[in-house]
């Protein structure tokens, strides 16, 4: 399973958004913590990707990478660059998402390189993110040179609504 990368634009955005949505909607269901509770419906997932996503990609903000499986949307991540005038060098990871049948053949990994390279080029020398303290992202990021600034307990709530986790804040210098 290889997969493609490549950069939406606003119009794939929009051309995409069923399979977008269902990205993100899979995830959310099978208890991904990335901001979204339970029940979570197609409209919601979808109104994700046009009200949020869409502007800031359309303003240039923001970079929205996907991966493709044999025409298939399979997994998504998302750098965010609007920052104040003082933190320019510096830009944040949004939303890396894998749909659960595509989990671990390296997809995330990819992503994420393909991901730290654009910001690179920015340029941008400093990546920030939180994940939910102890999910698998977390090895994921560690693995790839990201380093924990600080937990912070009791910082959401899972996605079935039952529990409030904690996140897990991590940054990586780049090297240009």
């Amino acid at each position: 399973m290889s997969p493609s990368l490549r950069h939406f634009l606003p119009a794939d955005i929009l051309v995409r958004l069923p399979e977008l949505g269902a990205l993100l909607q899979d995830c959310v269901h099978d208890g991904a913590s990335i901001g979204f509770i339970l029940p979570f419906d197609t409209a919601a997932s979808q109104a994700f990707w046009t009200d949020n996503v869409l502007p800031a990609v359309t303003r240039g903000v923001r970079l929205l990478l996907v991966a493709e499986v044999e025409g298939k949307v399979a997994g998504a991540v998302q750098l965010d660059w609007d920052t104040n005038p003082n933190q320019a060098h510096r830009a944040e990871v949004r939303k890396l998402l894998v749909a659960p049948a595509f989990r671990r053949h390296g997809i995330a990994r990819q992503l994420m390189r393909a991901l730290e390279e654009q910001a690179r080029q920015l340029p941008c020398s400093l990546l920030t993110l939180d994940t939910r303290s102890g999910d698998h992202a977390q090895a994921l990021y560690l693995s790839l040179g990201y380093v924990v600034a600080g937990c912070i307990p009791a910082y959401a709530l899972a996605p079935a609504g039952d529990r409030l986790d904690a996140t897990t804040i991590l940054y990586k210098q780049l090297q240009h």
